[in-house]
């Protein structure tokens, strides 16, 4: 699955595709604006694909602090504060697919 099929599939579905990565699922929710399922499902991720999107998530929230944390975690620099979060999850979403 693409990054453009997450999107139109959390903008049309009330449920992310059954198969589909845990990644995916997560990047599913998070577009879907589905925090807190986005949330738990990327602490469920092992390795650099679940800090990343934990971090997005935190920075997402606002929580600088908390999403610096994460990023570190995934081995990436926080984005450029102009940077929006639908930039953003397409960065991560094409780059985690």
């Amino acid at each position: 699955m693409t990054a453009a099929d997450l999107v139109l599939s959390a903008a049309s579905d009330a449920v992310p595709p059954t198969e589909i990565s845990a990644t995916a699922r997560a990047l599913w929710f998070a577009k879907a604006g589905k925090w807190d399922a986005a949330h738990d499902l990327s602490q469920e991720i092992t390795g650099s694909a679940g800090s990343w999107i934990h971090a997005y998530l935190h920075r997402q929230e606002g929580d600088l602090t908390n999403a610096a944390y994460w990023y570190a975690r995934a081995g990436k620099p926080m984005p450029a504060q102009k940077t929006s979060s639908a930039d953003e999850w397409l960065e991560i979403a094409t780059a985690l697919l």
